[in-house]
């Protein structure tokens, strides 16, 4: 059964998302990749929570966009995926792109990593960028709620 929990840590307000939207895109880039979806818990945070998480969990002394904890089983992805909208907000605006764009690039990249894709060997990152690139092309025009 497929289940997706959003919360918030540190001082973040939760983004607008159309959660049946995101869910349906993150069960469809799963099943792409051989995979169905079972317990995801987004935690969306601040830079101080993320650097404490890294700190606490990975011994990282960095801010991050994403931590990934991975409970995948034999039958379902589910992992717990810590995201710092602090860091979100930072990389798009370097990257020249749009904080919607890049917020859902982070939350598949999670996934994605649920998934068994990493990012962090040779040439991994590439392939990587790609799996999300090819998630945001079939991404709902409806992800977000409108005001």
């Amino acid at each position: 059964m497929t289940e997706i929990v959003y919360m918030t840590q540190g001082n973040v307000t939760m983004p607008r998302l159309n959660e049946t939207a995101v869910r349906d895109w993150i069960v469809e880039v799963a099943s792409r990749h051989g995979q169905k979806v079972g317990c995801l818990t987004y935690v969306f945070c601040d830079d101080p929570y993320i650097l404490a998480t890294n700190r606490e969990f990975l011994g990282h002394d960095y801010y991050t966009d994403i931590i990934t904890f991975d409970y995948t089983n034999s039958r379902h992805i589910a992992g717990d995926m810590v995201i710092s909208l602090d860091t979100v907000l930072t990389n798009a605006q370097g990257l020249n792109t749009p904080y919607e764009t890049e917020l859902m690039r982070v939350i598949i990249h999670g996934v994605l990593h649920l998934c068994g894709i990493n990012d962090k060997g040779p040439g991994e990152r590439e392939i990587m960028e790609q799996h999300e690139n090819d998630a945001l092309a079939i991404i709902p025009a409806d992800v977000f709620l409108k005001d």
